[in-house]
């Protein structure tokens, strides 16, 4: 250790994928070593532009490289671009005089991975995929640590290199709610209900497509409203947008009297409750009782470490990653999957109200997604930086 001080780099950015990991793994090994210098290299337009300063962490920037995937203007500017970026991470990691990197994948990892190479600084990788993206396939070839959330990610590390399953490491209010789940699963569903306005005492069904939605989902659900409320509440996180489509699919299949908003204020005015995201989405997922969902690489890990059963519908575009971080969460027994052209209003009429009366199927998927989720990643992952470095 350089004047008894450990130096750490972590490298990641742009989406919550990669920067909440981040900041969980940052936040573990400065909980087991306090006086570590921890950095993180990023970029300016990023999500880690904001979140990484409010976590306490000096953020360092860079600009995205993303790798040509076919001939053409951005193929001819690549080599230049490179060779500046990794300039820049050279520079970062020498004056920091890092002592590990650890990178969760992105443009932004791609070049500081070359870089902490060159320099011969040991290199941990995270990918939180089922299908690993191409800054990580790279950095693989040199990583002497890699820590996956799915057992087959494509991954190929290199002779000596040591890989293993440790789970996503969760940002701080789902880590909170899987110990609160794990001492009293009621008394967090009760917190979470009231949070919401909604009643703990009777079923409720999450419906969320991240940040942007997911349209197809949308209109689906919200089309069988007459027949998810005769069973259930829903509380449904439409994306930025999409609200006011999905309250006239409400109000057309139920009754302008069951749409409500979200919060405690709403209590009993309605039972179908529509948002366009939910910051404290853990709030929601400690009282469902079933959510409806992508399956994003965060999602399913976040459902699964909190053991709440899901019905999958994956993206049906790029490469079919979605498809694969859900499959081996149902082959497990944790949820359904459902392709997303088969994700329509007669589907949920003739399965979900069937599933929230079958309370022994809801339980089994509860407990084999518990099985399956990992709670420890984030510790599990500084552990083996400080390894690394000792």
């Amino acid at each position: 250790m350089s004047n008894g001080i450990t130096r750490i780099v972590l490298a990641g950015g742009g989406t919550a994928g990669h920067v909440n990991p981040l900041l969980a793994v940052a936040d573990a090994i400065r909980k087991a070593l306090p006086d570590a210098e921890i950095g993180v290299v990023g970029t300016a337009v990023g999500l880690e532009h904001d979140l990484v300063p409010q976590a306490g962490y000096e953020l360092e920037t860079i600009e995205k490289v993303p790798f040509p995937r076919r001939p053409g203007m951005a193929a001819l500017r690549f080599p230049a671009q490179w060779k500046r970026e990794t300039g820049k991470t050279k520079e970062i990691l020498e004056r920091r005089q890092a002592q590990a990197v650890v990178g969760f994948g992105g443009y932004t990892s791609a070049p500081v991975y070359a870089s902490a190479h060159a320099l011969g600084i040991p290199i941990l990788i995270h990918e939180q995929n089922a299908r690993a993206g191409m800054a990580n396939k790279l950095g693989a070839r040199w990583a002497d640590y890699i820590g996956t959330a799915y057992d087959e990610t494509g991954l190929k590390p290199r002779r000596g290199a040591r890989i293993e399953r440790v789970g996503l490491p969760l940002r701080p209010a789902i880590a909170d709610l899987c110990r609160a789940m794990e001492h009293d699963r009621a008394a967090a569903r009760r917190e979470g209900a009231a949070r919401l306005g909604v009643d703990p005492g009777r079923p409720i069904v999450v419906v969320t497509g991240g940040s942007l939605g997911a349209a197809n989902v949308n209109r689906a659900m919200a089309a069988s409203a007459s027949a998810l409320l005769a069973h259930a509440q829903v509380i449904h996180l439409t994306g930025k947008g999409k609200a006011d489509e999905v309250r006239e699919l409400v109000s057309v299949s139920a009754s302008d009297g069951a749409v409500a908003g979200l919060g405690e204020e709403s209590l009993g005015t309605g039972d179908y409750h529509v948002a366009e995201y939910l910051e404290r989405i853990d709030w929601a997922f400690a009282c469902a009782d079933l959510v409806v969902c992508r399956s994003g690489a965060g999602t399913v890990s976040e459902l699964t470490a909190l053991g709440v059963p899901a019905v999958y519908v994956p993206l049906p575009i790029g490469n079919g990653e979605q498809r694969f971080n859900a499959e081996p969460v149902v082959r497990s027994g944790g949820g359904l999957m459902v392709p997303d052209r088969e994700f329509t209003k007669e589907w949920v009429v003739d399965h979900v109200p069937d599933l929230l009366a079958d309370h022994g199927t809801l339980e089994g998927y509860a407990e084999a997604a518990w099985r399956y989720g990992i709670r420890d990643a984030a510790e599990t992952m500084a552990a083996r930086v400080l390894e690394m470095i000792d």
